[in-house]
């Protein structure tokens, strides 16, 4: 059974910055993507930026690109978020997603995935 699990929610001012994690476990097939969606309040959840297991092709939202970085350790156990430069907007709940799939990530991305942890507040706010 594959397991997410996210951490390094919290809140940050405006212009601050924020490490999130996922740790991941169960992973029985060799190909899929990792990524981080995000929900704000009252609006559609929305894919922020992923990583593909056999190569680390990464793919990022327009909104995020140059402010946040995703990045994994060697066996993809564990995947970060970088967030910096953060501004308001940027607030919601961030959840880890692992998609099985064989494909560019940012389809998955702009998509769904198949397997989902419960999620981290982020809250940017002076």
């Amino acid at each position: 059974e594959v397991q997410l699990v996210e951490s390094g929610g919290g809140l940050v001012q405006p212009g601050g910055s924020l490490r999130l994690a996922c740790t991941v476990s169960g992973v029985a097939f060799d190909h899929y993507t990792i990524g981080w969606f995000r929900q704000a309040p009252g609006k559609e959840r929305e894919g922020v930026s992923c990583i593909r297991s056999s190569d680390s092709k990464t793919y990022y939202k327009d909104s995020v690109k140059g402010r946040f970085t995703i990045s994994s350790d060697t066996s993809m156990n564990t995947v970060y978020l970088q967030m910096n430069s953060l501004k308001p907007e940027d607030t919601a709940v961030y959840s880890c997603g692992l998609d099985q799939a064989f494909v560019e990530p940012e389809i998955p991305c702009r998509y769904t995935m198949d397997y989902w942890g419960k999620g981290t507040l982020v809250t940017v706010s002076s």
